[in-house]
């Protein structure tokens, strides 16, 4: 018996560039799996799609950014003409927007965090949701955040989008439970990625005060969520569904 966690299995994973998603994919590639790579930064997937392939995995990856309807079904499609299916999805996507208060923060900033975290995971959903009941069965997990459980200050947006991913979660699992589909979410607490390399170098301070804040007293390494990622995604929790994992060194639980 094979046991790798995604052994055989098609998938497709989005902001695969950097990150949890650049992580994600060599995690998932190591478990077994077949992945295909989507991210707005084609020279950064050609280099991780490359790196992939000379250790013998089956890679590819779809130059696309997930808030456009157009470019998520590319990515899906491609998966199930070059591999002839798509077996497990992970919705990573995602970006941060500023750190400022509420009452100040513009337009911009809201519409931005809301079309990649919210509507890229809507996108990505229904389309990869589509490929898997022509398939029979599948499982996809999306990345929230301990921000989709808690409140975070002056993240308004983020925190919103973040809940809204969990909603997302919970609802695509209810309405797709019977048809063999399985829908999860991780929570990462504070985790090694662009996007809090942004928020700690524009202030000062921030990530010891995160750390702080979690009992293990540390920020995780990309590979950690991932690694959540793939059990998630795999064959060994098949009556796991429409859950929240947080993957956050105990914050949630104080």
């Amino acid at each position: 018996m094979d046991n790798d966690l995604l052994s055989g299995k098609v998938v497709l994973i989005t902001g695969a560039s950097s990150g949890i998603g650049a992580a994600a994919a060599r995690v998932f590639a190591r478990e077994g799996a077949t992945v295909v790579l989507t991210a707005r930064r084609e020279e950064r997937l050609a280099a991780l799609t490359a790196e992939l392939r000379d250790k013998g995995v089956r890679a590819g990856y779809v130059v696309g950014d997930v808030s456009v309807a157009a470019d998520a079904a590319r990515a899906v499609d491609f998966a199930v003409a070059e591999y002839g299916r798509l077996d497990a999805a992970f919705n990573n996507a995602g970006i941060g927007g500023d750190r400022t208060p509420l009452h100040l923060m513009t337009d911009d900033v809201y519409d931005t965090v809301m079309d990649t975290n919210v509507r890229g995971v809507f996108n990505c959903l229904r389309y990869e949701i589509a490929a898997m009941l022509d398939h029979g069965r599948g499982s996809v997990v999306n990345n929230s955040s301990v921000g989709g459980l808690v409140a975070i200050p002056t993240a308004a947006p983020y925190i919103a989008s973040k809940h809204a991913v969990i909603g997302f979660t919970r609802a695509a699992a209810d309405e797709y439970a019977k048809q063999g589909i399985r829908v999860n979410a991780v929570a990462p607490g504070t985790t090694r990625s662009e996007i809090t390399a942004d928020w700690f170098g524009r202030n000062p301070g921030l990530e010891d005060l995160a750390n702080s804040l979690t009992p293990q007293g540390r920020t995780a390494a990309p590979e950690e969520i991932a690694e959540a990622a793939a059990w998630l995604l795999s064959d060994r929790c098949p009556f796991l569904t429409g859950t929240v994992l947080p993957v956050d060194g105990g914050f949630v639980n104080q």
